[in-house]
């Protein structure tokens, strides 16, 4: 059976058009793949060091970035004033899964949540923990505001006793 005699006129050219745009798409993606099954990248280290030694060889073909440095001792960038609540792993203080946080990591000890700085900021809560270094990588409800910071708790009554705090933290660079 002929597939045309059931197409309209318009048809018959659009299953030529659609065949030929298959055929070419076809065409370049073995073209593309065949290209890149050829590539080979022949760094050494000497040519990683002049790349700012910011590159490692991995199984002698990949470049994966190598960790920076250590800085034990991160610059301040700004002060602000905050006030500092606590929170748990409870459904009712999270949402349904909660022992997730917003950013996608798993909570953990120098987790807080807030909703003004981006995740992943580090701030200091020099006058409640000293040195110690919290990330942001979780969020609070928006009735909060901004410039109100979650200290994550592994205990719900840990959390509770925290109580509220006004203090100021320091946001750290990088």
């Amino acid at each position: 059976m002929d597939i045309y005699l059931k197409c309209p006129a318009w048809g018959k050219n659009f299953l030529i058009i659609v065949s030929i745009m298959s055929g070419i798409l076809l065409s370049f993606l073995l073209l593309f793949r065949i290209e890149l099954q050829n590539a080979e990248a022949d760094f050494n280290v000497e040519e990683t060091a002049e790349l700012g030694g910011e590159l490692g060889i991995i199984q002698e073909n990949s470049l994966l970035p190598i960790a920076q440095p250590f800085n034990p001792k991160p610059e301040k960038v700004r002060k602000m004033k905050v006030v500092i609540t606590a929170y748990s792993s409870t459904e009712d203080q999270t949402d349904s899964d909660p022992f997730i946080t917003a950013a996608g990591t798993q909570v953990r000890d120098e987790i807080i949540a807030n909703n003004l700085l981006p995740f992943g900021t580090k701030v200091r809560i020099p006058e409640l923990y000293g040195d110690k270094i919290f990330i942001v990588e979780d969020r609070m409800s928006w009735v909060k505001g901004d410039y109100h910071i979650d200290v994550w708790f592994p205990d719900y009554w840990q959390a509770l006793n925290f109580g509220a705090k006004r203090t100021y933290i320091e946001v750290l660079e990088g």
